[in-house]
């Protein structure tokens, strides 16, 4: 980048996962968010951009709060990044706020908590309209075990059975502030929040609540996983296309929509 005066920018965006190979740029001709992204908001700031997002999402999981970061020296209007992204980017993606922000801000590191929401059509015929964002489980599940199965994993632990085996981070403590289960007809929803989350984290615990709530193990198995911290113990990895990253908090100070802390 030249000696001209770099302004860092926030965008808000959403994205529909299931035709990416995930967000995490790939070899060339792997379809992903980033690389998409990219290859499009340099095109409108007329140099190389690159992105940093709060949380990269797997493939065909998807993001309707996604927010990301990138250091530019083109001086454009907030409605100008967001029009001329929208214009370019495939149907799958959409920008939908920008922001000017200080330069200690940071996508992933400034953010605070993370929330996420897991869908079940639950049903005992799959569905044509809910198949790419929603997982279908035939067994009829009851929302209020998995509710009491829950309560186990509300604050700060050791999350080892719950993260994928190739997880890379660092730590396996995490903290969570809600996990709630509800239902509204055939559909089953996980709300969950938390400081950050391990890799398959909430396809992990969905997993483990949907054996709970179709009987296939007991209530206090939830609790008797997470003191494991043994990934082999955990049961079945649900589906992504359930999954959506729903919101984003940061601290008030860098007036961004959305999730505050």
């Amino acid at each position: 980048m030249s000696d001209a005066q770099i302004t860092r920018i926030a965008l808000g965006l959403e994205y529909d996962g299931t035709a990416f190979r995930g967000w995490q740029r790939q070899q060339a001709g792997v379809r992903t968010v980033q690389q998409a992204l990219e290859r499009i908001l340099s095109r409108v700031a007329d140099h190389p951009v690159q992105v940093h997002c709060a949380g990269r999402t797997d493939a065909g999981v998807h993001a309707g709060a996604q927010v990301v970061h990138f250091d530019t020296t083109a001086e454009r209007r907030e409605r100008s990044w967001v029009l001329g992204a929208n214009a370019n980017l495939p149907k799958d993606i959409s920008v939908n706020w920008a922001r000017p922000v200080s330069d200690d801000f940071h996508a992933r590191f400034s953010a605070r908590a993370r929330r996420y929401r897991y869908r079940i059509i639950n049903r005992p015929v799959r569905s044509a309209l809910h198949r790419l964002h929603a997982t279908w489980h035939h067994w009829p599940l009851d929302e209020a075990r998995m509710q009491e199965a829950a309560r186990c994993l509300l604050g700060e632990h050791d999350f080892t059975s719950f993260r994928a085996v190739g997880c890379q981070a660092r730590s396996p403590v995490r903290e969570i502030t809600e996990l709630s289960v509800r239902r509204e007809g055939e559909l089953v929803s996980l709300e969950i929040q938390a400081n950050a989350f391990l890799h398959h984290m909430v396809r992990n615990i969905a997993g483990v609540l949907m054996a709970i709530g179709n009987g296939e193990q007991p209530v206090d198995w939830a609790a008797r996983v997470l003191a494991q911290r043994d990934r082999s113990q955990g049961g079945v990895t649900a589906p992504a296309q359930g999954l959506c990253l729903t919101g984003v908090a940061y601290p008030a100070e860098f007036g961004l929509p959305g999730m505050r802390t």
